[in-house]
């Protein structure tokens, strides 16, 4: 086997490996279950960082991200925001127990999600990355189109058909403009069983060092878990949203910050 076919079928190795890895891991620790030289393993890891397929935490370790197991790697803005909430993410789903998403947004008002950390526990929330989502009755959604251009907006509520996907998904116009200036006011939404039956979201808005919202942390639970700790977790997301921001540079001034712009 010449050695382009045998860095191939690492690489291939690799993936394999990292796809069912559940935590980050080192680069020693790639090595020694692979049973792999440490000098060339290292160059095949920068590979597939520099191709967004895998992620480097702030502690050295390398995860793969949760788009490339659905096809679509990361845009070249959203790989670092991915590695700054990671450990946030992390942090939110051990102190709550329920599952935490990381999504973004087009500039046509399409919900990207980029990351999942999912609950352990045994009655779960949990979506694939790549599956579709309704920005206008999702609590991730509501967030970011609540920070959306005027004119942004005005093209996504013309394209979009409003559908119920459940008995609860609200459907007028004029109520789910008022529901996104009150997310907009209040720094975070709710969905109370509008997307899912039996399962509610709650997500707060990210911003970056310019004021611009670039993301939205959302947190997914049972609704029956929801209704106990509805304060506390929606505290927890709140709080998650603000550190991450304060990482990303975000200081939050006295005004209220100008509609987001989306990449």
């Amino acid at each position: 086997m010449n050695s382009e076919i045998k860095s191939a079928g690492r690489i291939l190795d690799l993936l394999e490996y990292l796809a069912v890895q559940r935590e980050a891991v080192s680069l020693a620790q790639i090595t020694g279950d692979l049973a792999l030289p440490k000098s060339s393993t290292h160059g095949l890891v920068q590979t597939l960082v520099s191709r967004g397929h895998v992620v480097r935490d702030n502690a050295g370790r390398y995860m793969l991200v949760e788009a490339s197991r659905h096809g679509f790697p990361f845009r070249r803005h959203e790989e670092p925001l991915v590695v700054t909430a990671t450990p946030f993410m992390e942090k939110l789903r051990e102190e709550t127990g329920e599952t935490i998403l990381l999504a973004t947004m087009t500039a046509h008002c399409d919900i990207r999600r980029l990351a999942k950390c999912v609950s352990h526990h045994g009655v779960r929330y949990d979506v694939n990355l790549d599956a579709a989502i309704a920005a206008y009755c999702t609590a991730t959604g509501r967030v970011l189109l609540a920070h959306a251009s005027k004119d942004a907006l005005d093209h996504y509520f013309a394209r979009v058909q409003l559908l119920s996907y459940t008995r609860y998904t609200i459907t007028d116009i004029h109520k789910i403009h008022d529901l996104l200036g009150r997310v907009r006011r209040d720094g975070y939404a709710i969905n109370d069983q509008e997307f899912v039956t039996g399962s509610t979201g709650v997500a707060a808005p990210v911003f970056e060092a310019s004021g611009a919202v670039v993301a939205a942390l959302n947190l997914g639970a049972p609704t029956t878990r929801y209704v106990q700790r509805r304060e506390a977790l929606l505290l927890a997301v709140r709080s998650a949203a603000d550190g991450l921001s304060r990482a990303l540079g975000y200081r939050r001034s006295g005004a209220s910050s100008a509609p987001g712009s989306f990449r």
